[in-house]
């Protein structure tokens, strides 16, 4: 029997004469931390307002376990949304502002003071009913309106860019915050985000988006490691692009030299995109390594060097805790699992 929660099938959307959305197709699990990332534009955005009910598909179906609900207003839907404005009514206190969906609902006062003190608990928020949400930092109105979202008890829970206000430290913060209310709660999460740290923080699958298509589908372990092609390889991470020739399996030229890697399954003497993230490169003594090169300059990005090694008429990106001068002549050393071998796309 199947797990999935939703399933969206071969959705199209377009406003005015822009498509947004085409033949469109994507499930979600139960239970699933599930992430949509790509640019500003790319039709994430668009996709959990489907979902939600606040935009309907020019066509295509949208499934909550297996009913179509396309045509279901958005408060008919066991569903709940979490927006980058916490829109918290500024003059209730934060009782009243968690408690609002359940009076709504004309709920009994015993449940709700049950259910809310519960919320407040969950977000880590126990004792702030009667403060207002202009005595609140950022972080926590973001979580008072996460319990105002979760007091209701849905099934699913859309966040849209809920962080972006924030500023970094909040920000990482919250991203652990989410990890582990998500756990507690055990319902599906559908989070919308360009930002790649977020995605990779929290998600258990992360989907990457382009112009309304989707790039790949994966968890962050293989979304970092095995990019599909050049778009998700520069957007999530850094990463050093090059083109090469693979003579055969397991064996690949760039930047004029012959290396050994672990793809197969390509054509003899295909052109090829090499991927090698700057983490993965090593410095080593002149004279050492499968290439020589010059070091052009050095950033220091706190946890790490941040280098430019010229090597020919490669330019590669190196991050390591060892810094080495500018204008230093060293060798570079690249690991057979180092390597990843993408066929070339247009994307």
């Amino acid at each position: 029997m199947s797990n999935h929660i939703i399933d969206l099938q071969g959705i199209d959307k377009s406003f005015g004469d822009t498509r947004v959305l085409e033949n469109f197709s994507l499930y979600i699990r139960e239970n699933e931390f599930i992430t949509l990332l790509g640019p500003s534009g790319c039709g994430k955005t668009t996709i959990l307002r489907i979902i939600g009910g606040f935009e309907q598909p020019d066509a295509g179906k949208v499934l909550y376990k297996g009913a179509d609900i396309a045509s279901v207003p958005p408060n008919k839907r066991n569903f709940n949304t979490v927006f980058q404005k916490y829109s918290l009514f500024p003059h209730m206190n934060i009782f009243e502002n968690v408690a609002f969906g359940l009076r709504i609902k004309k709920m009994p006062e015993v449940e709700i003071r049950k259910k809310v003190s519960r919320a407040l608990e969950i977000v880590n928020l126990p004792g702030f009913e009667e403060r207002y949400p202009d005595s609140l930092s950022g972080g926590q109105q973001q979580r008072v309106a996460i319990a105002r979202a979760i007091v209701c008890e849905p099934e699913v829970l859309l966040f849209d860019e809920p962080l972006g206000a924030l500023d970094l430290k909040l920000r990482q913060g919250m991203q652990h915050e989410l990890k582990k209310l998500r756990e507690a709660l055990g319902i599906t999460f559908v989070y919308v985000t360009h930002d790649q740290e977020e995605a990779l923080t929290m998600s258990d699958t992360i989907v990457v988006m382009s112009n309304g298509e989707i790039q790949q589908i994966g968890t962050p372990v293989d979304i970092y490691n095995e990019p599909k092609n050049r778009f998700v390889a520069r957007f999530i991470g850094e990463s050093n692009i090059v083109e090469g020739v693979m003579h055969e399996d397991f064996h690949v030229r760039f930047a004029e030299h012959e290396f050994t890697c672990v793809d197969g399954g390509f054509e003899k003497e295909e052109k090829v995109d090499v991927v090698i993230r700057p983490e993965d490169i090593k410095i080593v003594p002149k004279g050492e390594g499968m290439l020589s090169g010059v070091v052009k300059s050095v950033y220091f990005k706190g946890v790490h060097y941040e280098m430019q090694v010229q090597t020919g008429e490669t330019d590669w990106m190196v991050q390591s805790t060892l810094m080495e001068e500018a204008g230093k002549e060293v060798g570079i050393s690249i690991f057979p699992n180092d390597i990843h071998i993408m066929k070339k796309t247009r994307v």
